[in-house]
């Protein structure tokens, strides 16, 4: 072979590598952070004589007039063009009149001055650097492209809307974090739950000082899906764009939900925008900070003036309908006290509220007394509500249940929010609870439970003890009428005590007189069953029990509940075998052993052994589960919509009587129903043998899931042991699988409930399994292509067991062409946030041109053709012959991203 030949296909090889590396280097990396401070923008919006800045406009509407300013220094040397370009839908291209052009380097400029046309959907501005042909080479490639630029304004709003939340929440975090760090603890979770921001709790099991770092890791990854700002933001859904869509794999536009939209929005700007490149022009983004009232600009790439020059894009609000704030309030029965100075109404459901100024001249109207009010509001992430000025409402009487109802404007429009309860303070008798009368006992932090009428108006809570020293309670409110008091009398002296109420609007507080008492302990009694290992000793103060013995048997203490000043006291065998050797009916005497080594006598009650049966049989009758097109590998799980049959034999006693049941509960006793032979889901079959009948769709619900498990109940309403019985499983409704004929794409697998689904995988090893996110929404999952023509899953409900899809995949597409490259765009499993795998689905340069999914040939090749290829012809792809002056008109010769 000829040495310069050999050399020559080595560099070739060498030379692709390279490019290999290169693209998916790119691919996969990361966005640039928005950190660059750009130009500020002033854009004023005016509608029907009234005029607002834009970051106080969630939406434009057509007739909108638009003053657009920027507001460059004084001594700026370069020249940018300002353009402003409208746009109608990823499948219509834009006139080339809805195209406005400004030079702001030119001392007659004061702002461009537009009207929103009429069809308009979407408004971007460019900020383009002089250059001779741009105005013209811009609009060409606008509307060459109009799809890609709908995409990247709808990306772009999105990610201002998250990145305002996550912007409020990181300053209110570094603010507290400087003034009082151990606030962070109770304010964290108002803050998140007002933003809808990830937290996580553990940062806030550490250090005060370490938990401000740690809840501000992983910044980006914080905001969660949150529906009204992506009702705000125009969704594509149809045309060419929605194949485009369907790459992008777990976009918020398209239906598939995201873990993190911010991080899905960004990456989706920067694969756009780089589709524009050129050797003249590049396109950056910039996200617009909406706080005051011009736009804030923050890059992630430095503008470049050399070749290529940057062209900076700015999307404003989209062209649509008012979507008003969701707010709804966390308790809607709970009553407020209108006399309080620091009075939060907490909501929750719109975190933009809380991060942009759209909702302005919020107000409380309320109607007491003759009188209207309206009472200022502000919204409080921190606090995680609104705060009310209850100012206005000086001299004015509240009944006991005044409704008020949060009033306001969205941009333009008014919208009506919430409703409330308030009453004002008033003279009322506090008493202590009759089950705490005699329930303070010092040696311990004790609990107590002050009743009234009206328990919102408290202010605060001290106590003076027997020696007359003031003290603060911590106390919360347990219901509309009482209040729970947290009294630390671990080193109090028994004696009186009073209790200090002072209430909101009302100068006297309220004394209310209590007794601490030094209870020695009290032990009642200890009750076991025959043949168990375990039993309940009742009594007082059982948290100073450290054994108790009967008959030489030892029992060891568990977890102390105590209620209504009684205590109750499980309590273990350590020899199991010796325990069940007490018999019924014994009256027996037992030794408790205290902690400081005192003793005490008590009776011991050997009651009758608990009933027990012996499950002997089941069968599981399917409902409409063919809708389900899963294929259950486990004989042990039970459909949500089948009916359980399982069959039970006597042991102890050896027949069954008419009044016993049988209880079935899931693992953690959230569901629980009781079979009888009265309503027949209990059915003799003999004295000894019965048959029970489950519908887990109508006794539990929709919610249930998990481990299932069965005891029966006697006559006397004796318990026998839990006994597993079944695992109950939630079914998705699974409709298609379409896939393209290329193995290395994704198919699509359509249906209904999808985020019941744990995992996807194209073999049943889950070699590769795909993570299905928490709270999937859609109707339609990237899947791997089978790998021999079947589809598993693993259920959410039970993740430890591989099932088979029932369906067969629909080949959708004209066959892809054989690669000559290894792909740069696998399928492949990454590691989400909270680190379990999770699809990345890389989305097609948007360059590319893209069958629509479910188009399927009419007439497709045999099997023994080879088939057509799908690779455009050479001539499609050659450049314009401008191309070299337009910033846009064609895609430079990349490999596509």
């Amino acid at each position: 072979m000829d040495l310069p030949f050999v050399r020559l296909r080595r560099l070739v090889v060498f030379a692709c590598a390279v490019l290999l590396f290169t693209t998916a280097t790119r691919l996969f990396a990361d966005p640039a952070p928005f950190d660059l401070t750009g130009p500020k923008v002033e854009v004023k919006v005016t509608r029907g004589g009234q005029t607002l800045p834009v970051t106080q406009v969630p939406n434009l509407a057509a007739g909108d007039k638009l003053w657009i300013h920027p507001d460059f220094p004084p001594g700026q040397a370069a020249h940018y063009l300002l353009i402003a370009a409208f746009l109608r839908g990823s499948t219509n291209p834009p006139p080339e009149d809805w195209f406005f052009k400004a030079e702001t380097w030119d001392k007659k400029f004061t702002g461009l001055e537009v009207t929103v046309p009429e069809g308009a959907q979407q408004v971007i501005v460019f900020l383009a650097p002089e250059t001779g042909g741009d105005f013209k080479t811009l609009i060409s490639a606008v509307r060459g492209r109009p799809g890609a630029f709908v995409r990247a304004s709808q990306d772009l709003n999105q990610a201002n809307l998250d990145r305002s939340r996550l912007d409020v929440y990181l300053a209110a975090v570094r603010r507290i974090n400087s003034t009082d760090p151990s606030q962070l603890k109770d304010a964290t979770p108002l803050l998140a739950r007002s933003l809808n921001v990830e937290l996580d709790k553990k940062c806030l099991d550490l250090d005060s000082d370490l938990q401000a770092s740690c809840l501000t890791q992983k910044q980006d990854g914080l905001i969660l899906n949150d529906g009204h700002s992506m009702s705000i933001v125009d969704a594509l859904t149809s045309g060419p764009a929605g194949d485009l869509a369907l790459q992008a794999s777990y976009t918020p536009q398209a239906n598939y939900g995201y873990y993190s939209p911010y991080i899905a929005s960004v990456a989706d700007i920067a694969r756009i925008l780089d589709s524009f490149h050129t050797a003249q022009y590049q396109y950056i983004p910039a996200l617009a900070a909406l706080e005051g009232g011009a736009l804030e600009l923050k890059l992630n790439t430095p503008p470049s003036f050399h070749n290529p020059k940057s062209v900076i894009v700015i999307a404003l609000p989209a062209v649509e309908s008012s979507q008003p704030p969701p707010l709804h309030p966390i308790d809607e029965k709970q009553v407020f006290c209108a006399e309080k100075s620091d009075l939060i109404l907490p909501v929750d459901g719109a975190p933009l509220v809380f991060s942009t100024k759209y909702a302005h001249d919020l107000v409380l109207h309320l109607e007491a007394g003759g009188k209207t009010a309206d009472l200022p509001l502000t919204p409080q992430a921190v606090k995680g509500g609104f705060g009310v000025d209850t100012k206005p409402l000086a001299g004015t009487v509240l009944g006991s249940d005044t409704e008020a109802s949060v009033r306001g404007q969205w941009g333009f429009e008014p919208f009506t929010g919430p409703k409330f309860h308030l009453q004002g303070a008033r003279e009322q008798k506090w008493q202590i609870a009759s089950a705490d009368q005699n329930a303070l006992v010092v040696g311990r932090d004790d609990t107590i439970h002050l009743e009234a009428q009206d328990a919102s108006c408290i202010d605060s809570i001290q106590y003076k003890d027997a020696q007359g020293k003031d003290q603060k309670a911590d106390w919360k409110l347990d219901k509309p009428n009482s209040v729970e008091v947290k009294l630390p009398l671990k080193d109090a002296k028994p004696g009186d005590l009073t209790l200090v109420v002072k209430q909101a609007g009302l100068d006297k507080p309220v004394d209310i007189q209590a007794h601490t008492f030094s209870e020695a302990g009290h032990l009642e009694s200890f009750t076991l069953h025959a043949g168990d290992t375990s039993g309940l000793l009742k009594g007082s103060r059982l948290d100073e029990v450290a054994s108790l013995s009967v008959k030489g048997i030892k029992f060891q203490p568990g977890k102390l509940s105590s209620s209504q000043g009684s205590d109750e006291l499980p309590m273990a065998a350590q020899d199991a075998k010796a325990s069940q050797t007490l018999t019924s009916g014994q009256q027996l005497q037992g030794t408790a052993t205290l902690k400081d080594g005192r003793t005490a006598d008590l009776q011991v009650i050997v009651d009758a052994a608990r009933p027990s049966v012996a499950l002997i049989g089941k069968n599981i009758e399917s409902g409409d589960s063919s809708a389900s097109n899963i294929e259950l590998a486990n004989q042990d799980e039970v459909p949500q919509n089948a009916k359980l049959v399982f069959s039970i034999k006597a042991k102890s006693p050896a027949e069954f009587k008419r009044e016993d049941k049988v209880e079935v509960a899931t693992g953690d006793d959230s569901y629980s129903t009781v079979l009888s032979m009265g309503d027949s889901t209990l059915t003799l079959q003999d004295a000894s043998t019965a048959l029970a009948t489950l519908d887990p769709a109508k006794v539990f619900g929709g919610s249930a899931f998990g481990p299932l498990r069965f005891r029966i109940i006697d006559a006397d309403g004796t318990k026998g042991d839990w006994q597993p019985l079944a695992t109950l499983v939630r079914l998705p409704q699974f409709q298609s699988l379409k896939c393209p004929a290329a193995a290395d794409q994704p198919c699509k697998l359509s249906g209904a409930n999808l985020f019941l689904v744990d995992a996807v995988s194209g073999d049943s090893q889950f070699a590769h399994p795909v993570q299905v996110p928490d709270g999937f929404p859609g109707s339609v999952l990237p899947v791997p292509h089978p790998s021999s023509g079947e589809l598993f899953v693993k259920l959410r409900d039970d993740p430890s067991v591989v099932n088979q899809v029932k369906l067969t995949a629909e080949n959708v597409g004209p066959p892809a062409p054989a690669p000559t490259q290894p792909d740069v765009n696998p399928i492949h499993p990454v590691q989400s946030p909270d680190g379990k795998p999770r699809p990345d689905y890389t989305r097609p340069s948007a360059s590319s041109p893209a069958a629509p999914a479910n188009n399927v040939p009419a007439n497709p090749a045999p099997d023994n053709q080879p088939p057509a290829s799908a690779t455009p012809p050479p001539q499609a792809a050659t450049q314009s012959p401008d191309a070299n002056t337009s910033p846009a008109a064609a895609p430079s010769a990349q490999p596509n991203r």
